[in-house]
């Protein structure tokens, strides 16, 4: 049996185009999840396509990023499947079967490749974090308090005529963060 997945991370992506390639493939039963490809751990449909897949089935995909982002990942899988006797297959990477030496070696090429890329990703995404920062951008939450507000509410708990409690509530923050902003180092109970 062919035993089909597909799997997109953002909702942007199409889905749709990856399961209509497995169905013209001849898959008999396809698994399909919006999911991030990052990890293999957190893709239950990959989980239970694996746990489907029998002796003598045909695992496919589109793509070898649809299945993994790292080599690690990728032969944990190709391993899973191997011990199970499931033969491997890429649609869109000619000649990718992991029942020759001459498809492995391609698998071990293109997943290398795909990690590769994966980490330029990353640097790209963290050099861009970091050139931003030194323009001043900042990143996270914006604060809920102006620095005027936070003056007030200092001036207010050092008055001492509203609890903790009072002020989170007056200016919509927590209680932890009243006691952050005054800084007090050890929470008391009010």
């Amino acid at each position: 049996m062919k035993i089909g997945y597909a799997r997109v991370s953002t909702v942007g992506q199409d889905l749709e185009t990856q399961i209509a390639k497995l169905q013209n493939e001849g898959c008999e039963k396809i698994f399909h999840e919006k999911q991030s490809g990052k990890l293999a751990d957190n893709r239950p449909e990959l989980k239970r396509a694996i746990e489907f897949a029998r002796e003598g089935d045909v695992f496919t995909i589109t793509k070898l990023d649809r299945l993994a982002r790292s080599m690690g990942d990728l032969w944990q899988i190709i391993h899973e499947l191997e011990v199970k006797k499931v033969a491997f297959k890429v649609l869109d990477q000619a000649g990718l079967d992991t029942s020759h030496a001459t498809g492995k070696l391609l698998l071990n090429i293109l997943g290398s490749i795909a990690e590769f890329e994966r980490d330029l990703i990353n640097t790209r995404t963290a050099e861009g974090r970091e050139a931003a920062k030194q323009k001043g951008v900042k990143f996270g939450r914006r604060p809920s308090l102006t620095p005027d507000k936070v003056q007030l509410l200092k001036a207010e708990a050092t008055a001492g005529l509203l609890s903790k409690e009072a002020l989170a509530a007056k200016y919509g923050i927590s209680r932890n963060t009243v006691y952050r902003l005054l800084d007090m180092k050890n929470l008391e109970q009010t």
